[in-house]
């Protein structure tokens, strides 16, 4: 299941990137929440806040002030983005995958005919042409 999530997240299919946005949109209140209230509670333990109440590692700046690099800002992101995306694709993708193979199962696909490659078309045009110069 992971790899089918791996393709689906590499893949950028239009209709899977509709289903993401709309679920996305829905669903991102609740993984905030999830976040903001247990996700960097856990941050927090290991960075201290500043004054904006970021938190993340502080160094000196060459005029005294502390710097934050808000890491939690980030893994927050992070998290929520995967939170999603694994909502998508287990709820949405992975149901729509098994509806259409066993779609293909009842209504077997008629083979096309397929094309001669460039190369073929080549060869029977030099057979031609060998044939109709050794018919003169």
């Amino acid at each position: 299941m992971f790899q089918g999530f791996k393709e689906f997240i590499t893949k950028g299919n239009v209709i899977d990137l509709a289903v993401a946005v709309v679920i996305g949109g829905a669903f991102t209140a609740i993984v905030n929440a999830v976040v903001s209230s247990i996700i960097n509670p856990l941050v927090s333990l290991f960075f201290k806040a500043d004054a904006t109440g970021k938190f993340g590692p502080q160094l000196q700046s060459i005029y005294g002030e502390a710097v934050t690099f808000p890491l939690g800002d980030l893994i927050s992101a992070i998290i929520s983005f995967l939170a999603v995306a694994l909502v998508v694709y287990f709820v949405f993708v992975v149901p729509m995958n098994k509806y259409k193979e066993r779609q293909a199962a009842k209504n077997p696909a008629v083979e096309e005919e397929t094309l001669p490659t460039e190369q073929e078309l080549l060869i029977e045009i030099r057979d031609l042409m060998r044939r109709d110069a050794d018919a003169r």
